[in-house]
Parts: structure tokens; sequence; C-alpha cells
């Protein structure tokens, strides 16, 4: 069995940290097995490199590695990537294809961003960890195959199985050993190793002197938390090997690179919705839904009375706040105001009496029309704005105004009566 450091070197792995060892050491001891390997960590630690090292130290070593992003293929073709389809499976599917399963036989894959896989996905993942086989897409023949799977994920699994994401049973059958590379703030002692490297790597690729950090930005760039963790580093160092002229980096050139330098922060935690916080935004939609409705019935009372007593004090002063929450500011639109200055006459509140005056080419006469205290609230409003829009010929908004309320009031009057 090789040695850690040969294995460093073989691979280009750089550190010392006492966390990376582990992880390398158990892929070595793992490697000759064909026991499933799940390889956790935050984004950018370098997971890919464990199931190489796995592979290459394993007897399937002459076989074939695929490498497959799994949250990089869409939902719907998922499936025929990984295990194939029939001609005329689905629309496009113009020849058989093998899957990966199929073409790795022998060999291993490498499942990385594992926790974003389609349910339905998982279930035929299972199928193949536990027996072997598989089914095309399209097609009814079961097929086997021999791989040994690596899979790698940055995702919580136990949240992830808490919320309904992933299969518990697939968890634990992916993670019969479970690798953790540490995250780049816990091996301080190997960013200054990894950015020197970097640097020389990118001296070489763009034909320049290579970048050197004094002692302040070394200390600068040891303390920053790394939240992208290696793959940031590499690019910080790419972005200032390429931009900066000064080959001498202090720390205010390097402060440029680094957003939110102020020293070693503090960790960020997204907060996320839980199950919990879907459940209160239903209860308070039902409870809005039901005082609308209880709104709407009193609304229905108001009504009736007003159409059976008319207009009174006392109803307004009963159901000010209902007026005022149907209406809001809009004194103009509530229909049973009454204005504190003798005003035209109202929507709601027709004299016994209605003067016409009829216009004729030279002669003006007016005719006196009794209108019979019979006529319901509802014909009497109906009536006035009849009479209102023919004197108008028409005109909405000068019939509004000489009925003194606004022209969204008689549109959705117009518009109830049909008119």
């Amino acid at each position: 069995m090789e040695s850690v450091q040969a294995i460093k070197q073989r691979f280009g792995i750089i550190g010392n940290n006492a966390g990376l060892n582990r992880a390398i050491e158990k892929a070595t001891q793992v490697a000759p097995t064909d026991i499933s390997v799940l390889v956790t960590g935050e984004s950018g630690v370098g997971k890919e490199s464990i199931p190489k090292i796995i592979h290459s130290l394993s007897h399937r070593k002459h076989g074939k590695y695929i490498a497959v992003n799994c949250g990089a293929i869409p939902e719907g073709t998922i499936d025929s990537e990984l295990f194939g389809h029939e001609k005329g499976a689905f629309t496009g599917a113009t020849q058989t294809r093998n899957g990966y399963f199929e073409v790795a036989d022998n060999g291993t894959i490498f499942l990385d961003e594992v926790g974003e896989l389609p349910l339905t996905t998982q279930v035929r993942l299972l199928r193949v960890l536990e027996n072997g086989e598989f089914i095309k897409v399209g097609s009814s023949k079961v097929q086997k195959t021999n791989v040994r799977i690596v899979a790698a994920t940055n995702v919580n699994m136990f949240e992830a199985i808490k919320k309904g994401r992933f299969r518990e049973d697939l968890y634990y059958r992916l993670s019969t050993i479970e690798i953790l590379l540490p995250p780049l703030r816990a091996r301080k002692d190997d960013i200054h190793l990894l950015f020197r490297k970097f640097a020389s790597d990118f001296a070489m690729k763009y034909k320049m002197p290579s970048i050197r950090l004094n002692d302040e930005a070394t200390a600068m760039l040891t303390k920053y938390r790394w939240n992208g963790n290696i793959r940031q580093l590499r690019n910080v160092a790419e972005q200032i090997s390429v931009l900066e002229e000064n080959r001498s980096i202090t720390p205010d050139m390097l402060r440029q690179y680094l957003p939110n330098t102020s020293g070693n922060l503090p960790a960020v935690i997204e907060s996320e919705k839980s199950e919990s916080d879907f459940s209160s935004e239903r209860e308070i939609l039902y409870k809005v839904l039901f005082d609308m409705k209880s709104d709407l019935n009193d609304l229905k009372k108001l009504t009736m009375e007003l159409m059976q007593n008319g207009v009174s004090q006392k109803v307004k002063e009963d159901n000010e706040s209902l007026i005022q929450k149907i209406y809001g500011d809009e004194e103009e639109d509530e229909i049973f105001h009454e204005e504190e200055t003798t005003a035209p006459v109202k929507l709601l509140s027709i004299p016994s009496e209605v003067t016409v005056v009829a216009e004729t080419d030279k002669y003006h006469f007016a005719e006196e029309v009794e209108e019979e205290e019979t006529l319901s609230l509802h014909d009497k409003e109906l009536e006035l704005i009849k009479k209102a829009l023919e004197r108008n010929k028409g005109k909405r908004k000068a019939a509004a105004k000489e009925l003194g309320i606004s022209e969204r009031t008689l549109y959705r009057k117009i518009k109830q009566f049909d008119l």
C-alpha cells in the first residue's frame, strides 16, 4: 500500500493537515474493496480527488472511470444518461443509447452532487446498489452491471432526508464508508502552500514572473475565511497573477481581491424555510379568507337593512368600520356618505319630485314628473343613473359629477346594473 505522502505527490495534493491525511488514508484502505463510498465536505474542497485515488488503487483500475455531475443534468434526461434508453422511448430518441452504468461495467462511477438526484432516479440507483440491476428507459429488459459507486455531496444529507428530498435507505447504501474532507479554513497551515503552488502554475501558464506575498499579506491570507475553499483560493491567485504589475503583493493589494475582509469572519448560516413556516403561512391565509367572508356577510346584512329601512344615522354609525374597510379613504366613493354642506342630489337620496329639462332647437320647457314613493332603493338608484346619463348624452364623467360620485363608482354601478 502506498504511503499518504506518495499518494499526495501522485495526485498533486498539497497540505499536511491531519484531517486531509486521514481522508487519504481511508481512501487507500477502502480502495481494494467494492464498498460504496460517500465523500462529504463543502463546495470547493477538492472532493473529486478521492474517487480518483480509490479507482487507481482498486482492482478496477484498468476499467472505465466515469465522473457524472448529477446537478448539471436536467431532471427529464438524467435517467437516460445514467441507465440509457431504447429507440423511440421518448421524443428525440432516434436510436438506442447505452447509459453510464452500462458503459462503466467493471469500472467506477463517480456521482458528484448526488444530493441533487430526483427521487425517481434515487429509486433506480438504489436497485443498482442492491443487486446490480437496471432497466433502460423505454425497455422492460432487466440488465446487469458490475460497477463501483463513489458519490460526493456538499448537502447536509440528514436535513435532506428529514425534508423528504433524499431517500434514507439510499443514503445508508451509499455511505457504507464516509470520507470527510475538511474546509480550507480548518487547514490554515496549508493556505499559503496552496497559494504559492497556484501562483507558480499561473506564472508558467502566462509566462510571467511569479507573484509573492509579503509577511503582512500572508497573515491576511491565512486569517481569511475562504468560504469558497480551494476553488476560491485558486481564482484569487489567478486574478492577482494576471492583473497586478507589481509582483510583490501587499495587504492593500490583496484586500482588493478578498470580499469582506475583516479578519476571522464568523460563519454565514443561511436560514432555511422549514415546513412549519409554510404551515404558518397557510394559517394566515385561511384567517384572511375567513375575515373576508365575515365582512361579506356583514355587508349583505347592511345592504338588506338599507333596502328595507333606508339610510339612517344609526345604521351608518353601527357600520362605520365596515364601510371604511370597504371603501378606504376615498370619501367620494362612499355611497352612504353625507356632505356636511348642502350638496346636489346624492345617489341614494332622491326627492319625491324630479325636474327633467328637455331641450329643443329654440325652446326650453320644464316638466314635472312625480315618482311614486313605493319604488325600492335599487329602482331609485337605477333610474337616477339612467336619467343622469341621458341628460349628459352618455358622458360618464359629466353624469358622475352631476350625481356627486366618482367616475369609478359610476362605472361600477353601470356594470352592476348592466346599463
